[in-house]
């Protein structure tokens, strides 16, 4: 198994994490947080379930916002350009190699700082040219949020996710 992992050097920052395959599942959620390469938190081993019984050989995590912190309450409250620019150059590089599956999973997180919308829309941009899928796995939130990782069974099923009618 061959672990993709890019970081920050002083390791407040993960910008990509994932096993190399032949058909990944590309997963965006809010934020890292402990999870290394060959090191996963749980939900990492999450992520890995769930591709794996949907049918990906691997899975790539990338986040809206590369900060990393166990608790999204710990995020910077107001966007650091500068990662921010890193994180996208990093979404950038990643999204050229392939047309993928996207699974949305953010959850309820996305509301935790106004930033945050604003990479999604940014990440959206870099997307929409290469002709992916957005998908979510399991029942949407109440106002309509994909759901998070975390509390998800191995089995659910993806769906289709309508992005633009999300981001208006």
């Amino acid at each position: 198994m061959e672990w993709i992992y890019e970081n920050s050097e002083d390791n407040k920052c993960r910008y990509v994490l994932g096993i190399e395959g032949k058909n990944p599942l590309l997963c965006f959620g809010v934020n890292p947080s402990t999870a290394e390469a060959g090191v996963l938190d749980n939900t990492m081993k999450s992520v890995d379930r769930i591709a794996k019984n949907s049918g990906y050989d691997s899975w790539i995590m990338l986040n809206l916002y590369p900060q990393r912190a166990t608790n999204p309450n710990d995020m910077d409250l107001n966007m650091n350009e500068k990662i921010f620019e890193e994180n996208l150059k990093w979404i950038r590089k990643t999204i050229c190699n392939g047309k993928f599956d996207i699974w949305a999973a953010w959850g309820t997180l996305i509301e935790k700082r106004g930033y945050l919308w604003d990479s999604l829309r940014a990440i959206v941009e870099i997307v929409e040219s290469n002709n992916c899928r957005w998908i979510s796995f399991g029942k949407k939130t109440k106002y309509g949020h994909p759901h998070h990782p975390l509390f998800l069974r191995a089995d659910e099923k993806y769906e289709e996710f309508d992005i633009y009618k999300y981001v208006k």
